[in-house]
């Protein structure tokens, strides 16, 4: 069983197995809790996947430096500025799940507290 399996089961489902190499993006998301699962599954990343990581933590004291494949995007949204991990989330799938008449976009999300990661399509 592979490592990031056995430390995180939570990240699996038999109808899900954990496989971001299905889709166009990976996205992340989590508060301070959620940090070092985030840098587990970033350090289980190709160098050639792309994405997005959001953290919401309480302040600015708490952002540090994450590992991540050059693709990606490291985004730390303070609470205390009213910044908002749902927010971001939400804007940001708008933007990478469009509607078009020439193809769909595929993103692998996982959000922590929010259950297994899954695909999401706009098709």
């Amino acid at each position: 069983m592979p490592i990031l399996e056995l430390m995180f089961p939570e990240l699996f489902t038999p109808q899900i197995a954990w496989n971001p190499q299905s889709a166009d993006r990976v996205l992340l998301a989590g508060d301070e809790t959620s940090i070092d699962k985030i840098s587990l599954i970033l350090s289980s990343l190709s160098a050639r996947s792309r994405g997005q990581v959001f953290i919401e933590v309480d302040s600015a004291d708490q952002i540090q430096q994450l590992a991540a494949p050059g693709r990606f995007s490291v985004c730390w949204l303070v609470r205390e500025r009213g910044q908002s991990v749902a927010r971001s989330v939400d804007a940001w799938l708008s933007e990478m799940l469009p509607v078009s008449a020439f193809g769909g976009s595929t993103v692998y999300a996982w959000v922590a507290h929010q259950g297994p990661a899954r695909l999401l399509s706009s098709n």
